[in-house]
């Protein structure tokens, strides 16, 4: 499928959504108070290193409220901006596959009623915390409503992997990809550029790492490091190098040249909450970054996997 157009050189999640649905289509963010076993003791304590103290929520439904309160309060704001909306709840604060089976099935169930245009559920989790009884419990809802699961890799590089304290394995995510695509799951992957570390190489090598998955989405995060992290604390005791948005951007143009054709970009910058923010500050301005993406690859006429020949990046 190719949604390119001369506006956006890669395939958008917006139109795939048009294309798929022939509506506008927004996501409710939720948080059904879910922990992470990389925070508990199970994999390791304090989580991934830069994760924020909402698990990666901070935009998400409060954990005090029902989720059909989170959502009709979000949705009251959406509404007002798109009357017309077709939605996709949301599970995104932690690890939102961490629980008893039966708890987990209570759970979805409630996405599927909270309102008559629900056309899909999307569930944030961890590669190490998809057991085969959940993917058997997801392969159920995948046939009453179509189920994306969003699965954290941010590296392919395992010695950042441990480095950010991941806590999961690259084959964890592979074994995992494989078991959802048997039940025939839609899965995007999470990455993130600028990690401490790396150069360009390690983030293109990750992006040839994902061309071999079957997966069908991506969503490509800047490195936000925000007050109250390990990350955040280490930073401010000794700043190291950052990517200038300039880099960033150069970078994440390279990556979606060698990405292959077929894979639906559903981010390419990072959403933070500005209390927390400590650097890069450019990261604020989340629509700047997608501008001068979209301009360096429409001044160059690149395009999505226009690097990606015979089943590798050239």
């Amino acid at each position: 499928m190719n949604l390119t157009n001369d506006e956006k050189h890669y395939n958008t999640l917006a139109n795939y959504y048009l294309n798929k649905y022939h509506e506008k289509v927004a996501k409710i963010s939720l948080n059904a108070g879910f922990s992470c076993p990389n925070k508990d003791g199970t994999k390791g304590y304090g989580g991934c290193s830069y994760c924020s103290r909402s698990g990666s929520g901070d935009f998400a439904g409060k954990p005090s409220d029902d989720l059909k309160t989170q959502f009709e309060k979000i949705k009251k704001v959406m509404v007002k901006k798109w009357p017309n909306t077709l939605y996709i709840p949301y599970l995104q604060a932690n690890t939102n596959t961490y629980a008893e089976v039966s708890r987990l099935e209570e759970i979805y169930t409630k996405l599927l009623s909270l309102d008559p245009n629900v056309v899909q559920i999307s569930i944030a989790t961890r590669a190490d915390c998809l057991e085969n009884e959940k993917i058997a419990l997801l392969s159920k809802i995948n046939k009453i409503i179509p189920v994306q699961i969003e699965l954290g890799l941010q590296t392919s590089n395992e010695k950042t992997a441990s480095l950010i304290n991941r806590g999961s394995s690259n084959e964890e995510l592979i074994d995992a990809v494989r078991r959802l695509r048997r039940e025939n799951i839609e899965i995007v992957i999470h990455i993130m550029n600028g990690l401490p570390g790396e150069d360009e190489t390690d983030m293109l090598n990750t992006i040839e790492f994902i061309n071999k998955l079957d997966i069908q989405g991506i969503k490509i995060h800047s490195l936000c490091i925000l007050k109250n992290t390990k990350m955040g604390d280490d930073y401010l005791k000794n700043p190291w190098p950052l990517l200038s948005l300039e880099e960033y951007v150069k970078i994440t143009v390279e990556q979606i040249r060698h990405l292959r054709e077929d894979i639906i970009i559903h981010r390419l910058s990072a959403d933070a909450d500005l209390n927390d923010l400590i650097a890069p500050l450019w990261t604020r301005k989340k629509l700047v970054v997608m501008n001068e993406i979209d301009k360096l690859m429409r001044k160059n006429n690149y395009y999505q996997g226009d690097q990606f020949k015979n089943g590798h990046s050239s």
